[in-house]
């Protein structure tokens, strides 16, 4: 078959390749950039343009926006104040975000916003970490009172108005009552924002400060931050959002003038950084090896087993598991991993080639980043089409399955 150290069998990459191509050929992705590796065999297909109407073509530099792939990163921070003490996982976070203290809880998650209970414990960074906080992104929910309030209130990405810089948006975050009790459920989104406002408290930071000297400098991930300088733009391919009744390719946001054209007021957390396909090898090549970056130690090896080893208790992850396979015409078919660990998808079942304890997330630009240490194996798929169809998160599949037909020994 073609076998070097371990790695992928011919057959097996040229496969790969043909299927990625197919989605390019077939018009419905303008381009993209994979890298995936296993041990040190290092792989990398770059195909199609930057544009959806031809232009310049996508190369092994090409800037992608994240999106939810952020939250993967983001946690590193946390890990890194707890490594030093200076986060302990069962602190309560009134200290860091006063905003937080007292909350109430509604009676009825979809009940009216004045109708509340006391919650019966404060909240806790075990809670904030693990997106069990009491606050989240519910697409079951939508529609309900607090719903409505979370988007009136402008605290979720993705808005016509960006978010508030970090103050405000802890001053409107602690305006409403909790879904949940703290700790009771997990929910997505919010908690990710949040740890970006914890840690830039708890240093005196700002965030992306902390993340630059902490991560991105040691894992020479000199590409990837909340927004791309000037100089740099033309590396930015635009975003696309598709009308999903008609395939139209619609921007949702150029490069230039565009969200990340310039700093924002709201270092997302949660969804917004911007990065490249070897800047985030490095970052999960950095998780694979226990923590540490060419002998360098980023995180402790207890840092990294507690981030992707899942986080739920059963219940918790049963809710989880509902929410996914319960909202497939939704979020085509991506999620269905059973657990969560800090800021990830962690596979606590095998319930597609992926075996348990593959660990990493999707992003709705139609990015994947993903690491399985039972395979030593590291996958980055980053394209330029939202998941506004279902066309970014077939490919990500297609990606995965012949992925992983391509390892051979």
């Amino acid at each position: 078959m073609g076998q070097t150290d371990n790695g992928f069998s011919t057959t097996g990459l040229r496969r790969v390749r043909e299927a990625l191509a197919r989605h390019v050929d077939s018009g419905r992705i303008p381009g993209l950039v994979a890298l995936f590796s296993r041990g040190e065999e290092t792989h990398v297909e770059v195909l199609g343009t930057m544009r959806h109407d031809g232009g310049a073509p996508m190369s092994r530099d090409t800037i992608f926006r994240m999106a939810s792939t952020s939250k993967p990163v983001t946690a590193a921070a946390a890990m890194v104040l707890l490594d030093e003490c200076r986060l302990r996982l069962d602190d309560t976070v009134d200290e860091w975000l006063p905003e937080l203290a007292d909350r109430r809880v509604l009676a009825r998650f979809d009940g009216p916003l004045d109708d509340t209970v006391p919650a019966r414990r404060p909240i806790t960074v075990r809670d904030v970490l693990t997106s069990t906080f009491g606050l989240g992104m519910d697409m079951t929910s939508i529609g309900t009172p607090i719903m409505n309030a979370i988007f009136e209130q402008g605290i979720t990405p993705n808005l016509p108005v960006p978010m508030p810089e970090p103050d405000e948006w802890m001053r409107r975050l602690g305006s409403l009552p909790l879904m949940h009790q703290p700790g009771e459920r997990w929910q997505y989104q919010i908690s990710n924002d949040l740890i970006g406002v914890l840690v830039s408290r708890v240093t005196g930071r700002s965030f992306e400060d902390f993340l630059r000297e902490r991560l991105f400098e040691p894992l020479g991930m000199k590409d990837t931050g909340f927004h791309v300088p000037a100089d740099q733009i033309h590396r930015l391919p635009p975003l696309y959002a598709p009308d999903p009744r008609t395939g139209e390719f619609l921007v949702w946001d150029e490069a230039e003038g565009g969200r990340h054209s310039a700093p924002p007021a709201f270092p997302s957390g949660g969804g917004g950084l911007n990065s490249t396909a070897d800047d985030y090898h490095a970052y999960f090549r950095m998780l694979l090896n226990g923590g540490v970056h060419q002998g360098e130690r980023i995180l402790s090896r207890p840092a990294v087993e507690l981030m992707t080893t899942n986080r739920l208790t059963p219940e918790q992850q049963a809710a989880r598991h509902a929410m996914a396979v319960n909202n497939v015409h939704i979020s085509h078919g991506q999620g269905q991993h059973g657990g969560w660990g800090i800021g990830m998808a962690v596979r606590t079942y095998r319930g597609d080639y992926a075996p348990v304890g593959q660990f990493g997330w999707d992003g709705g630009s139609g990015t994947a980043t993903y690491a399985d240490p039972a395979n030593r194996l590291t996958g980055i798929l980053l394209t330029q089409v939202g998941a506004s169809v279902p066309d970014p998160m077939r490919l990500i599949h297609d990606f995965w399955t012949t992925l992983y037909q391509a390892i051979d020994a």
